[in-house]
This record gives C-alpha cells, sequence and structure tokens, in this order.
C-alpha cells in the first residue's frame, strides 16, 4: 500500500499590503510530481475547497511541471476538492508537505516538510515536552537577505523566527539558491 502524504495550500488570497497572493505553483507543482508515481495525495487548506494560487507564480514559472500541474484533470480535481484543514486527522497520514499549523504530525513522529515561507506554518508546532519543532534542529527557507530583496510584507522574518525558536537556519551562499535541510524527521527547503 501506498503511502499517504497530505499536501497544506494556503487560503490566504490577500497578503498584508492586500495583494493578490496564494500557493506558490512550483512549491506544490514540482514535490507533487515526485511524489505521485509513490504515494497517494491529498489536499487540505484551512477554508478547504479552491485554494487560491499567487497569480505571480503562475506567469513567472512555466516549465513543464507547473504547466502539467495546472492543466492536470487529478490535480484540477483535487483542488476543487481540497478538504478543510480542520477536518483532517493526523492519524490518516505518513507525511504532511506544507506548500503554504498543525503540529500532531511532527509530535506523533510522521515526516514534516515545508518550503520556501511553508515553515512559518509550523512555528506553533511544538513536541511533546512543549518546545518549538525547531529547537535543536537545522531549518532553511527564505532568508532575511531574500526577504529584504523582494520587499514583500511579512510578520516575521524566516531566519531570525528559526533562531529565536532554538534552531539554526542553512542557507546556500547565493540568494534563492535551491536548498533542503533534512533534521530529524523536519525536513526544510527551498526552490
Amino acid at each position: 500500500m501506498a503511502p499517504k502524504v497530505l499536501f497544506v495550500l494556503t487560503s490566504a488570497d490577500k497578503n498584508l499590503r492586500g495583494e493578490q497572493t496564494g500557493w506558490y505553483l512550483p512549491e506544490a507543482a514540482h514535490p507533487y510530481y515526485v511524489l505521485e508515481p509513490h504515494a497517494e495525495i491529498d489536499f487540505a487548506a484551512p477554508k478547504g475547497p479552491n485554494p487560491p494560487v499567487d497569480e505571480g507564480s503562475v506567469k513567472s514559472f512555466t516549465d513543464p511541471h507547473s504547466v502539467k500541474f495546472l492543466n492536470d484533470p487529478s490535480v484540477t480535481s483535487k483542488l476543487a476538492t481540497t478538504k478543510k484543514l480542520s477536518d483532517v486527522s493526523a492519524a490518516d497520514y505518513d507525511a504532511v508537505f506544507y506548500v503554504g499549523g498543525h503540529g500532531p504530525f511532527y509530535r506523533a513522529g510522521k515526516v514534516t516538510a515545508a518550503v520556501c515561507h511553508g515553515p512559518a506554518a509550523l512555528i506553533k508546532a511544538t513536541t511533546t515536552d512543549g518546545k518549538s519543532i525547531f529547537a535543536g534542529n537545522e531549518a532553511t527557507g527564505f532568508s532575511n537577505a531574500e526577504e529584504t530583496t523582494i520587499k514583500m510584507a511579512v510578520p516575521f522574518l524566516h531566519e531570525d523566527k528559526t533562531k529565536e525558536l532554538g534552531g539554526s537556519c542553512v542557507k546556500e551562499n547565493e540568494q534563492w539558491g535551491p536548498d533542503v535541510v533534512v533534521s530529524g524527521h523536519l525536513i526544510t527547503g527551498e526552490l
């Protein structure tokens, strides 16, 4: 039986400046097509069906996987029937992947993965002894320098928050460099 993986997408359609936002196309598409041949994948979002895609990511990413993802009948069906996050049980999944919290997955010893800004969904997730899941772990994601470069309004800087929670932030030497960090059963990345 194939493992079950839950992709968690955002339901937010506006950023702090009131500009359109949503889940980021390649950060869903690329991992989806890596995992899809080997796993059963479900989608969930805080508000359920039809989570918004970041229109800027649709315009910026026309690679084969991103284009396929937007036109794949299986994917469009999953997006239309995305589960409401509050209706999802951690016990039903082997891993969770945050495209965009829900600490029970980590507490249960299951793989918890997040990419780019996705680790923001994990800032309140704790271990069974009440410590942040970042405490004593390495993680990656958007760096302070990258946030400064794009000049978007965010409630906190991932790099600073990871350190504040007792973790260490691992980054490539160059901005926008792809990176994956595995620290126990916490996996973080940046495309």
